[in-house]
């Protein structure tokens, strides 16, 4: 899988940008919606857990979507950024502030060592990785966490139809394979995640966009077009 993944991806790193656009047409917003409204989630799920992290793992960073709101948001916090695209990587650094530490790995050892990382986050990432290497990679996610330290997870959800529309046509995803909540939650269990919370995400296009308040009391409902789980070690 890492070398095939990462040929993919090399292939698509100077056009991710566009494709990611336009496969999101539908929504009425722009990528960086879908980037930020994750990172505002991400804070709040450490102030809610009491955590200041210090060491952020972005897991499959990819061309730094993440990266700019992630840096705005935690400024103090080493970020740093592993993925199987070496291209996208030189993307990815772009944008990066100095001193984020982005590393081309293979696909199956996080090169860091056990309690690194008091968060580590990954966004639309395991829907491209074979289903039975993902409890081993959970494992590894988890190996690299600090005993209190969270594991926050995006992935489409392919209750939705919208979401499997843009999927089907968006060329990067043209191999990707969309995993139900339940399943996913099922494989944090299995890679020894204590507890494991889910919410539904993304429920109004930006033609409803003043609705959007109701989005968090309404992340129960396994409706919306993508959903995050947080795992504890």
């Amino acid at each position: 899988m890492p070398s095939q993944a990462s040929a993919e991806f090399d292939r698509h790193a100077s056009t991710y940008a566009q494709q990611h656009e336009s496969s999101i047409a539908l929504s009425g917003e722009e990528p960086e919606y879908f980037s930020q409204y994750k990172i505002d989630d991400l804070v709040r799920v450490c102030e809610l857990n009491g955590i200041m992290p210090a060491r952020i793992l972005d897991f499959g960073a990819g061309i730094g979507n993440s990266l700019a709101p992630m840096q705005r948001a935690f400024p103090g916090a080493q970020i740093s950024g592993i993925d199987v695209s070496a291209e996208s990587l030189e993307v990815c650094r772009k944008v990066a502030r100095e001193g984020t530490d982005l590393r081309c790995y293979d696909g199956r050892t996080i090169p860091f060592e056990d309690s690194t990382f008091d968060v580590v986050f990954t966004a639309c990432v395991f829907h491209h990785i074979p289903a039975a290497e993902h409890v081993a990679l959970l494992g590894e996610i988890r190996r690299v966490l600090t005993p209190d330290g969270r594991f926050v997870l995006y992935e489409h959800n392919p209750w939705n139809a919208l979401t499997v529309q843009a999927v089907r046509n968006c060329p990067f995803d043209e191999n990707a394979v969309l995993i139900a909540a339940p399943e996913m939650v099922r494989r944090l269990r299995s890679a020894g995640f204590g507890r494991v919370e889910r919410r539904f995400r993304v429920f109004f296009p930006r033609l409803l966009s003043a609705l959007r308040p109701l989005e968090w009391s309404l992340s129960p409902v396994p409706l919306g077009a993508q959903y995050m789980l947080v795992g504890s070690p």
